[in-house]
């Protein structure tokens, strides 16, 4: 596929406009004593996230997260050991992995979560025999 001189400056446009809107990135490390992931900007703040939040970080170990490449245009992380890059504006946005992924992480924690009055429910259910059984087609 060949790209046109006019395509080429358009996504050179479309890059700097990018880079110009998000601070780029000067340092990353993992701290080991917090479990973080530190982000240190030309801007100087700093910005660190807990791994297991981002996709494909999530089950790393440190000793994966030792060694971070920033990318040239310093808008991505690169970790060399999991062949997993991090694109810096979504993270700044809150997006630590795809729609699906995140999705899937926020059900597991709501599913997760107790309280009083879902415990209760649950007991009453209980003595009631429990959820019904799913009827088959053939039984309808």
């Amino acid at each position: 596929m060949e790209i046109s001189d006019e395509e080429f400056e358009v996504a050179n446009a479309r890059g700097l406009a990018e880079k110009a809107s998000c601070p780029s990135v000067r340092g990353a490390r993992y701290d080991r004593r917090v479990a973080r992931v530190v982000i240190s900007f030309a801007s100087g703040i700093d910005v660190s996230f807990a791994p297991k939040l981002a996709e494909r970080l999530e089950h790393a170990r440190p000793a994966d997260l030792a060694s971070i490449e920033i990318s040239p245009s310093g808008l991505g992380l690169h970790f060399p050991a999991l062949d997993a890059d991090i694109y810096i504006p979504a993270l700044l946005e809150g997006f630590f992995g795809s729609r699906k992924w995140m999705a899937a992480e926020i059900g597991k924690r709501g599913g997760a979560s107790t309280s009083a009055a879902k415990v209760a429910a649950s007991r009453r259910n209980g003595r009631l025999g429990g959820r019904p059984k799913k009827r088959t087609p053939e039984a309808a």
